[in-house]
């Protein structure tokens, strides 16, 4: 019904950037939130950010001010920059949205986000 495929992630040096991208199809206006989400290895999954329909964002306090989460409606995709990236930063990063009714949560298969210290 929804398919979401992540892109962008591989390996940067500490300091540096990286741009995730999430292309979307299928019923996607059917979707009530988009997000972006990450998983450390023996960590929980956690919200990195998140942008409504109406493009209201929220960030974890872990990215505020060097992530930014975007949308562009036209090429159906949900951006995720990544500046002034940290060891800690690594992860596999997830995209997912949400249906409100009835409620479901859509997820990528994830893309690899390595930053090296």
């Amino acid at each position: 019904q929804v398919q979401l495929v992540e892109s962008g992630g591989g390996l940067v040096q500490a300091g540096g950037s990286l741009r995730l991208s999430c292309a979307t199809s299928g019923s996607i206006f059917m979707i009530s939130l988009m997000g972006w989400y990450r998983q450390a290895p023996g960590k929980q999954r956690e919200l990195v950010a998140s942008i409504t329909t109406g493009g209201s964002t929220n960030y974890a306090d872990s990215v505020k001010g060097r992530f930014t989460i975007s949308r562009d409606n036209a090429k159906s995709t949900v951006y995720l920059q990544m500046n002034s990236l940290k060891p800690e930063d690594t992860a596999v990063y997830y995209c997912n949205a949400y249906r409100t009714w009835p409620n479901y949560n859509y997820w990528g298969k994830g893309t690899l986000v390595t930053v090296s210290s």
